[in-house]
């Protein structure tokens, strides 16, 4: 199996291209080359696919083997790869995903290589059932959960895929390790959940540390970084464009008043190819 490593702020995937359909054991084959021991090494494994819909498709096994519906970093990877690789020659596509449909993408290429990636990220999901938890309201912000004796607030937001924006006092030095599992596998969340947490610096700058579904932590997510801009601006704590600075490097988000789409735009990198033997 031919592949290409590549990340998007240190989110970090390996990309296959040529498949025509996901294969049947993608989720056996995602545990073992996403091993940072015994494998490549990744957050996930990503298969570049036909689209009866887009320009392209793709599919995205987690580390442990679940699909994600959708990633904001993984779909800027994936833009890069088929520009750079001659898989298309326009620098305004569309790409499929599970969870959010087709999405418009934008490349800016410079000396002939995708530089920085802007995507449609399309409109916030913000029902509660349909986040999913088990909340029955329009909207879910600000709400209490408790785990292990702790209380924290969430607004819930999904971005094709479920997150929970908590905000604390310092998100650059939180306990990631030890709150994220908890709140990931919470019963409010009965698919699990992307767990965001965020410190405000101003309106227009925020930083956010991830705990991501089925892969742990990450130096970046990107729907996350959206979800956190749209979660900010419903607890008045940001302005609709914002820069979110991650583990790996900073996003800058867009929520358009207009069309209510969110826009991520950030860089993408190729890291190595290799053969799977």
């Amino acid at each position: 199996m031919e592949f290409t490593k590549m990340n998007g702020l240190g989110n970090d995937f390996i990309i296959v291209s040529g498949e025509k359909q996901l294969p049947e054991k993608a989720s056996d084959l995602a545990i073992k080359v996403c091993n940072r021991y015994f494998g490549i090494g990744a957050d996930g494994l990503v298969y570049i696919l036909p689209s009866q819909k887009a320009d392209f498709m793709m599919r995205i096994i987690n580390s442990d083997g679940s699909e994600a519906e959708q990633c904001g970093n993984a779909i800027r990877c994936v833009a890069k790869y088929v520009y750079d690789q001659g898989l298309t020659n326009k620098t305004e596509i569309s790409i499929e995903t599970i969870g959010a449909g087709a999405q418009k993408v934008w490349l800016n290429v410079n000396q002939g290589k995708v530089n920085t990636v802007k995507v449609d990220m399309g409109e916030p999901i913000l029902q509660g059932k349909q986040v999913p938890t088990t909340i029955d309201q329009d909207v879910v912000v600000n709400y209490p959960i408790e785990v292990e004796g702790r209380q924290f607030h969430f607004t819930a937001v999904s971005m094709g895929n479920p997150h929970c924006v908590i905000y604390v006092d310092d998100a650059v030095n939180f306990d990631l390790a030890t709150w994220g599992p908890k709140l990931e596998k919470h019963p409010l969340f009965p698919n699990k959940i992307n767990v965001e947490f965020v410190s405000i610096r101003d309106t227009s700058f925020m930083d956010m540390r991830v705990w991501e579904r089925g892969a742990g932590p990450t130096l970046a997510c990107g729907t996350g970084a959206c979800a956190t801009v749209v979660a900010s601006v419903l607890n008045e704590k940001s302005d609709r464009n914002a820069t979110v600075s991650l583990k790996g490097g900073d996003l800058f988000i867009e929520w358009n008043e207009e069309d209510n789409h969110v826009y991520m735009t950030g860089p993408a990198e190729e890291v190595y190819r290799g053969k799977l033997l």
